[in-house]
């Protein structure tokens, strides 16, 4: 009897199929996992923006992922959009009570054009109550920013507040660079005090939406198979290089595409 590895994606639908659930599902299938989802809100969204966001009740939220964890008991969760302070509450005391070995937790807290996303409470509970039970965090630079109240902007103040941050929180922290100026990107590691630097190329693309729920996905499904976090995280980062450069010339509507998250290396 074969048991495919089942992982959890609990985050917002989008319905342009760029980002969020459906990148999600469709990365871990890609790897050959099991997703299994839990929606946290329901977007109007396509590759110019998002046109509406309508949050799905905390007690909705809760019931799905207790379906989930009650009968698929996953390996490995990621969470993304997490819309308001009780959608919050209600993961984190889900995660409390079923303890799965590893939580990723992509905040997306600042929209690619700098906004922000989420009120000051809610990302006052997240980082009271929910960052401190994730085993990884994977903050952008804007991100980062915002959490620790200054601007980074090259890779070592990204060393220090992948430091920083793991620290305040107690867990491991990748904090990621697509955003740096120049034609290289790198994305640091930091984790039970070592620093892992994953630097490349740039890859020019207008597809690029999706691409931190793809990568946090692709490191929960690379865990949940029994690679070590480090290792986890360069076959994510090997895995995205290739989704984006498989999607570049893709034409999916008129505005920032998605990544080809399917594709042959033959």
């Amino acid at each position: 009897m074969f048991s495919p590895t089942i992982i959890l994606t609990i985050a917002g639908s989008d319905c342009s199929g760029g980002a969020g659930i459906q990148a999600d599902i469709k990365t871990i299938s890609a790897l050959n996992g099991y997703a299994a989802s839990v929606v946290t809100a329901v977007t109007a969204q396509n590759t110019m923006g998002v046109q509406a966001v309508y949050p799905v009740p905390a007690d909705i939220v809760r019931a799905q992922t207790e379906s989930v964890m009650d009968d698929l008991q996953p390996a490995t969760v990621k969470i993304g959009m997490v819309h308001n302070a009780e959608i919050v509450h209600a993961i984190a005391e889900c995660m409390q009570k079923y303890r799965p070995g590893f939580i990723v937790y992509d905040p997306v807290m600042v929209s690619t054009s700098g906004r922000r996303l989420m009120t000051e409470d809610t990302v006052r509970v997240i980082q009271e109550e929910l960052f401190p039970l994730c085993s990884l965090i994977t903050p952008n630079l804007s991100e980062a920013s915002l959490l620790l109240s200054h601007f980074i902007t090259d890779v070592e103040e990204m060393k220090r507040a992948a430091y920083l941050l793991a620290s305040r929180y107690h867990c491991a922290v990748l904090v990621k660079g697509g955003h740096l100026s120049g034609d290289e990107m790198c994305d640091v590691l930091y984790d039970n005090g070592n620093i892992s630097l994953f630097g490349q190329q740039k890859v020019e693309s207008h597809n690029l939406h999706g691409t931190g729920c793809t990568l946090s996905s692709a490191i929960a499904t690379f865990v949940a198979n029994h690679y070590g976090l480090e290792e986890a995280v360069r076959r994510a980062k090997a895995y995205i290089s290739k989704a984006i450069v498989h999607g570049k010339d893709h034409r999916i509507g008129h505005g920032n595409g998605p990544l080809c998250h399917f594709f042959s290396d033959d």
